[in-house]
């Protein structure tokens, strides 16, 4: 797994059609080896930085959550990212079909999980919760992740780029619907009273 992440950054194209040839693996394996690790990076990040260093606020003191409120939120973050791992590869493999492309269903977990590799790997800026290094690292996650997307897709479902371009952006689409409604049930639960305890 590390080595394909290491080409992600390095050599993406290539590292494209690697991962096509080793992506043949049971969608089981592909969550526990490689999916389970990776989303698990930024909940410990967050974890750690909002319990032991907290949001600083201008001169006030540092803003931290009990370790309960942030265990719960923790957990229930990375129950939402693998979630939506399995939701992107879920509409990937059922579009595929629209192009001709026939991948099974681990290779299209294997995709959806090496494309938001940059978001998992931005979550290491939440040991340090800043507003201003949370948006930097955010924004070049993001960039990076939908530059992986639109290398990526064509060259690991074997498609045509033009094909490639129109499949990418459709996927990306369905992403921002993903996202937008993750935040819309975020507000929905915190008003039900179910949200973040400070510690002061």
């Amino acid at each position: 797994m590390i080595h394909h992440v290491v080409g992600l950054f390095t050599h993406p194209d290539q590292e494209w059609r690697e991962i096509r040839v080793d992506a043949e693996e049971s969608v089981s394996h592909m969550y526990l080896t490689h999916t389970l690790i990776l989303a698990a990076i930024p909940v410990i990040c967050a974890f750690i930085g909002t319990t032991q260093i907290g949001w600083i606020i201008g001169g006030r003191e540092p803003v931290m959550l009990t370790a309960n409120s942030a265990l719960w939120m923790s957990l229930m973050s990375y129950l939402v990212m693998l979630g939506g791992v399995a939701v992107m590869a879920s509409f990937i493999h059922w579009m595929a079909r629209t192009y001709d492309a026939l991948p099974s269903m681990s290779r299209c977990v294997a995709f959806a999980t090496y494309t938001a590799t940059p978001l998992f790997l931005g979550g290491l800026a939440a040991l340090y919760p800043n507003m201003w290094l949370a948006m930097l690292v955010g924004t070049a996650a993001i960039s990076y992740t939908v530059y992986l997307l639109y290398v990526g897709l064509p060259t690991f479902m074997n498609i045509d780029p033009d094909e490639g371009f129109l499949f990418s952006s459709s996927v990306l689409a369905v992403g921002l619907v993903v996202l937008v409604a993750i935040m819309a049930l975020s507000v929905i639960i915190w008003g039900l009273g179910i949200g973040p305890v400070y510690t002061n």
